[in-house]
């Protein structure tokens, strides 16, 4: 995920080792928002012994997060975790499967690199049933069997990745005091939307901050914008063959998505600051005209990070909220897309301890530890929502789980010339005013100059 990267910060390489007896997080069977009778099966799983290796991209803060869900199973199994990860782990994982010294367990975001190991043989399916599993107990449940399936040496289909924690980027931003104050209320559909962007104009207001400023990946925000019209206008085939090329960047369908963006984006009573701020304007920087007074804005769409970014102290739910993205009225046979991004858990190194892990992951436990603390999505239906560490992040899980339809960001699943590069310098010369179609051709031009 290229553009979540974008946000991290670089550690070093870490190897941390687990034992059997670990500190956990929350004493099992004190917390009433945990489903115990998990760990109590888990702990029919004899590991004694045994030594699980996983890799995967979570360091500094989050690594302990997820260090808090590994103890469990290392307490109930009596098996041994080594978590590592990489400053580029991308490039690391790699190296070591290719080695032939893989880990059991690698953990990835990116859908494209778990093609290029599976295609190898550097993978192993996993169990059959647990794809079953996933479409019965996910929301958009055949969205993330579809994510985690690919293709072997032979061109065969397997389910290689079992998916565990989501990313949500349909959200817009608001201000409840500010919409209170004003007498607007939360649009349910795009045409809402539309009507609120429109009444507040005419009230005098200005609708939307817009940011699609990130030095060298200046125009990625805009991306985004795309990928939640596409999901909202066109069936989701529509969108994989548009993430492939196999249906052009100049297509109507894509056209058309683009020129409902521009159409917010460049209309200078639309946006803060007016159109030529759209692109100057940081991402970072961009949803300060909420907290404004008076407000230089009423709306911001971004993904759930952009809350870091909110004033000191800001109390979601209270000094800041957010709703699901709508879709359309008219369009009621797309249900409920939502656009994210997410880390899916593959067997590199095959072992019963692998196996067992991937079990381990399907209990509501594996999900309500991590849940309960920050950072953490599931669309699992099965875990308890009341585990959620507030309000905010119960009402992000919600949408997941409520979803009809999950879509990995667009722009990370195309060829990064195009996705982290014509993509988002074309973005920029939409906002600047060049028309829809020119900027669809101009970005089918380099994707050809690739094949």
């Amino acid at each position: 995920m290229r553009k979540t990267l974008l946000l991290g910060v670089a550690f070093a390489a870490v190897a941390l080792s687990a034992p059997a007896s670990a500190e956990l997080k929350f004493k099992p069977g004190e917390d009433a928002r945990f489903t115990w009778a998990n760990f109590d099966e888990l702990k029919k799983v004899d590991l004694k012994g045994e030594t699980l290796s996983i890799f995967g991209p979570w360091r500094g803060e989050d690594e302990a997060l997820a260090r808090s869900v590994l103890d469990y199973f290392s307490e109930a199994t009596g098996a041994t975790i080594n978590y590592s990860s990489s400053e580029n782990y991308e490039q690391q994982i790699v190296i070591d499967t290719q080695a032939g010294s893989p880990p059991n367990i690698a953990i990835l975001p990116q859908p494209g690199l778990i093609q290029d190991l599976a295609s190898k043989g550097l993978l192993t399916p996993l169990d059959e049933g647990t794809a079953s599993f996933v479409k019965e107990n996910y929301g958009a449940g055949q969205s993330w069997v579809d994510l985690g399936t690919y293709k072997d040496k032979e061109g065969k289909p397997g389910f290689y990745g079992f998916p565990f924690k989501a990313d949500l980027k349909s959200l817009v931003w608001y201000v409840p005091e500010n919409f209170e104050e004003a007498g607007y209320t939360v649009p349910k559909t795009w045409e809402e939307m539309q009507a609120l962007t429109d009444k507040i104009v005419a009230d005098g207001g200005v609708p939307w901050c817009i940011g699609l400023g990130s030095g060298g990946a200046t125009g990625w925000p805009a991306t985004d914008w795309v990928e939640d019209i596409m999901l909202r206008t066109q069936a989701p085939d529509v969108y994989d063959k548009w993430t492939k090329n196999e249906i052009p960047f100049n297509d109507p369908a894509v056209v058309n998505a683009l020129d409902i963006f521009a159409k917010i984006a460049t209309n200078d009573k639309y946006v803060d600051g007016g159109k030529a701020a759209v692109a100057a304007t940081d991402f970072r920087d961009s949803p300060k005209g909420l907290f404004a007074v008076p407000p230089k804005c009423y709306l911001h769409r971004q993904a759930s990070f952009i809350s870091s970014f909110f004033p000191e102290g800001t109390k979601l739910g209270e000094g800041a909220d957010f709703f699901y993205l709508p879709p359309y009225a008219a369009k009621p046979e797309l249900g409920n897309p939502v656009l994210g991004g997410g880390t899916l858990f593959t067997i590199a190194k095959d072992s019963k301890s692998a196996r067992a892990f991937i079990d381990f992951l399907k209990m509501p436990l594996a999900h309500e530890i991590w849940m309960a603390q920050s950072g953490f999505l599931t669309p699992l239906k099965t875990a308890n929502k009341e585990a959620y560490a507030n309000e905010a992040l119960k009402k992000q899980g919600d949408i997941l789980v409520n979803a009809s339809t999950f879509r990995f960001d667009g722009s990370d699943l195309m060829p990064g010339k195009i996705g982290a590069g014509a993509f988002w310098t074309g973005m920029i010369d939409l906002v600047g005013g060049k028309p829809a179609a020119d900027v669809a051709a101009d970005i089918q031009k380099s994707w050809d100059a690739i094949k």
